[in-house]
């Protein structure tokens, strides 16, 4: 316990950096506290949704009053950020990439676990996490009847360039577009299932809407068109995959698929392939959390019902939780067709234990599951994603760190891929 006013009035709580990316790590320091002193450290952050998020861990002063909580790697399994702790079943989605996250963080007395917003904190102070590097330009993009919005990082470029896809859910999703041109690479977040044109007409996108997609993408100056990568998570993973392998248009370096399968009608339509219309494999948790993972199971052997990824003639990269609970990714993985055509040079799988189906950037609080809202019927679903915490956290920091090094590697590597454009040889 604190002995009088002046060990108060002398407590001392500071983060750095106060202001930074999302994926960076900062220091949270107490200092001036009694030696042995018991407090808590709290974060909190109300979302652009309503929703609020909290989270808190319990510390111990050391002999010279000090706690210095270093995010240089985990103390004790546990991060103020990715530890969120949501008050109803929705991911933490930031809307509005061109503000930061302002998270809150306070020390209180003792180690406390609830009751924080009816107590007055020793000390707080409000940090900034941005998905926008300062001079990363946001630029809608409705031409040709995308609806997209471009991401260019700061400088005369021009950049490699990326299409990003998200998932089964739909509508624009831009933060990791954002984050990935704060990184140097210019990013296009695509919406490939609500997008305007199926908005107004009621008809769902083909193969060539990815591809003009990819021509604006690849033609705009300050886009080296020569180096083109493609990112999809979950159902974006599946035409990441398929345009990758049997799109004429698309040249792409390298493919990044996050949660995804190979499995699906290769000259069936695009849209709604997923969820297979096969709901007795279906299944339910004890908590009638609905278990998508087997829908595309067994991994089949008829080659007309998944992407024959043997004619990938791209790097791609794989990452896989294996405890996925809405894709049979880890499955789809040890599918040997690329071993056995030739070309598992090419292929990079990143498995990691105990980690569900949603793998974001780093420090996005871990939802087990969640509410689901299917495009094609707008039904409400509660679905199981999967993962524990920490090691889903852990998984959500590594597999960031090994996504960029890959982009970089085969975005930046020297080497022609034939496409010829206007503004490829001179790539930053």
């Amino acid at each position: 316990t604190l002995n009088d006013h002046r060990d108060i009035d002398s407590f001392f709580l500071s983060v750095h950096p106060s202001r930074g990316l999302m994926d960076e790590k900062f220091i949270i320091l107490v200092q001036k506290a009694l030696p042995g002193f018991q407090l808590t450290i709290h974060a909190s952050y109300h979302c652009e949704d309503g929703n609020s998020w909290e989270a808190f861990a319990h510390y111990t002063a050391d002999a010279g009053g000090t706690v210095n909580s270093t995010f240089t790697g985990y103390q004790s399994g546990w991060d103020i950020l990715w530890e969120l702790i949501i008050s109803s079943p929705f991911r933490l989605r930031k809307k509005n990439v061109q503000t930061p996250m302002e998270v809150t963080i306070s020390v209180y007395q003792g180690h406390q676990t609830e009751g924080f917003v009816d107590q007055v904190p020793l000390a707080s102070v409000l940090v900034e996490r941005w998905y926008m590097a300062p001079g990363v330009h946001r630029i809608p993009i409705t031409e040709e009847g995308l609806t997209a919005t471009l991401f260019l990082p700061a400088g005369p470029g021009p950049f490699p360039g990326l299409l990003d896809l998200w998932g089964g859910a739909g509508q624009l999703v831009e933060y990791r577009a954002a984050l990935l041109a704060s990184h140097g690479i210019a990013s296009l977040a695509l919406d490939y299932l609500t997008s305007k044109v199926t908005v107004e007409t009621g008809k769902t996108v083909d193969n060539q809407y990815f591809e003009t997609a990819y021509r604006v993408l690849q033609k705009h100056p300050q886009v080296c068109g020569s180096r083109i990568a493609m990112l999809g998570l979950s159902l974006g993973a599946s035409f990441t995959l398929k345009m990758a392998v049997y799109s004429q248009v698309m040249k792409l370096r390298c493919a990044v698929c996050i949660g995804g399968s190979h499995v699906q009608p290769v000259d069936g339509s695009n849209m709604f392939f997923w969820p297979i219309r096969n709901t007795e494999k279906t299944r339910f948790s004890e908590q009638n959390e609905t278990i998508f993972r087997d829908l595309l199971l067994p991994i089949p052997t008829d080659p007309s019902l998944k992407v024959d990824v043997g004619q990938l003639q791209c790097a791609l990269l794989l990452v896989v939780g294996e405890d996925d609970q809405n894709w049979p990714a880890a499955e789809s993985a040890k599918d040997e067709m690329m071993e056995r055509a030739g070309n598992s040079h090419l292929l990079t799988i990143l498995s990691y234990p105990k980690t569900g189906h949603r793998i974001e950037p780093p420090y996005t609080p871990h939802v087990r599951a969640g509410i689901f809202r299917t495009v094609d019927t707008r039904q409400k679903v509660m679905a199981l994603w999967g993962g524990q915490t920490v090691e889903h956290s852990h998984a959500q920091e590594d597999a960031w760190k090994k996504i960029l090094v890959f982009l970089r590697e085969n975005l930046y590597d020297g080497t022609d891929t034939g496409v010829t454009t206007s503004n490829q040889d001179d790539c930053a």
